[in-house]
């Protein structure tokens, strides 16, 4: 039962009593203002939908956000980004409100806000953070809340990028990352890019690997917590090797001159200004890495060795040129004209009564050669290293030049 107390000018009090649940008032500036709220309540407590939400008042979403990211957020595998996307939203005004004031509309004017600023994927994961926050606090902290992100739209996600380096701006960034200037970090910087365009690692990846991990005897480098959260292990190629056997061991991290992915990434940021490089990060080398193994082995092979868990990050990864997509699209027309010549073989000696079979496709010793990569550093064209370690005569198409270069 609810009763409605006018306690001053412009003030009515709406209080609701039911048996079992908390006493629950609220005051308004007109009657009809709390009749209405009182109303609402005593429908969703009959319907056995109502949450006491008089708990969360006390709570803002900046001191909710503090807890996530204390109880949350520190467990993840990198939990750098995230933190400072936390620190972002505790200096905004929709932080100062209580869990219990926030709505779906606090949340679209947010979203708008952004995106006024910032890209649509950078405003969908602020909004995926939020939301799994209200996941954590329904399920786990057990706050009585609903999940006020589910009901509004997500901006669209930027388009895939394709950004890869011409051998042109890789001689230009090599020679900026070893100016004069940039001393301290040059030797770490080139090294974290070699091993990356050898072995197509992520930087976190490549910050966190230890030298007790590494077998340079079997060429293997085992990453013991990735992105993922899964235990791989990274086959190196021989120019990855090299480059690993180079470096001076001081301490027990491979690449020991950054404290953090952020400080290799404004060293590669100042170089690329240096050197007059546009819109280039350092994931894009997963980019180029996946690109040129990708026509060179089987799906399989691919995920294995980029880590990936899904077949759709493949198809993310492989951003072509045009000139290899002109060569791929010859590749796979050469195979398909040879198989059509030998279905008509086939078809002409079964209309003569003559079975033949057709002679198995062979592999000569040259099309076991290792696709490859020309790397440039300091200006000068490096040997043209291995990328993959994978033999070619485990999937010999019709066609395939007995050399593979790029």
């Amino acid at each position: 039962m609810s009763t409605i107390s006018k306690r001053g000018p412009y003030q009515f009090q709406a209080l609701i009593r039911r048996k079992g649940h908390r006493p629950q008032t609220k005051t308004f500036e007109t009657r009809a203002q709390a009749e209405s709220w009182a109303r609402a309540v005593e429908a969703q407590i009959d319907a056995g939908s109502f949450q006491d939400r008089s708990s969360m008042t006390k709570i803002s979403l900046a001191q909710a956000l503090q807890m996530y990211g204390e109880k949350v957020t520190v467990n993840k595998c990198e939990p750098q980004n995230e933190l400072a996307r936390i620190k972002m939203f505790s200096r905004l005004p929709i932080a100062s409100k209580s869990m219990a004031e926030l709505n779906a509309l606090d949340f679209v004017n947010y979203r708008d806000m952004r995106l006024a600023t910032v890209s649509g994927t950078t405003v969908r994961l602020e909004l995926a953070l939020l939301s799994h926050l209200y996941t954590i606090a329904i399920n786990e902290w057990r706050w009585p809340l609903t999940n006020p992100l589910k009901s509004i739209s997500k901006p669209r996600a930027n388009p895939a990028r394709e950004r890869r380096l011409t051998e042109e701006e890789y001689k230009k960034l090599f020679a900026a990352v070893h100016r004069e200037e940039a001393r301290s970090t040059r030797i770490w910087l080139d090294a974290a890019l070699r091993l990356a365009l050898e072995t197509g690692m992520r930087s976190g990846e490549i910050l966190k690997a230890k030298w007790c991990d590494l077998d340079l005897d079997k060429r293997i480098l085992v990453l013991p917590h990735t992105k993922n959260k899964d235990r791989r292990r990274v086959a190196l190629t021989m120019g990855a090797v090299e480059l690993l056997a180079s470096l001076p061991r001081q301490s027990e991290h491979i690449i020991s001159g950054f404290y953090d992915v952020n400080g290799m990434g404004d060293a590669l940021r100042k170089a690329c200004k240096v050197a007059g490089i546009k819109d280039f990060r350092f994931h894009d080398i997963r980019h180029e890495v996946a690109s040129q193994r990708a026509p060179h082995g089987t799906h399989l092979m691919l995920k294995d060795s980029m880590g990936w868990k899904s077949d759709k990050m493949a198809s993310r990864y492989f951003n072509p040129t045009d000139e290899e997509r002109v060569e791929n699209v010859d590749l796979m027309n050469e195979g398909s004209k040879a198989r059509r010549q030998m279905r008509l073989a086939k078809a002409q000696e079964a209309s003569q009564g003559v079975n033949v079979k057709a002679p198995p496709q062979a592999c000569d010793d040259e099309s076991n050669q290792k696709a490859t990569i020309s790397l440039v550093t300091q200006g000068i064209a490096l040997n043209s290293l291995p990328v993959s370690n994978y033999s070619l005569k485990s999937f010999c198409v019709p066609g395939l030049p007995s050399a593979l270069k790029q």
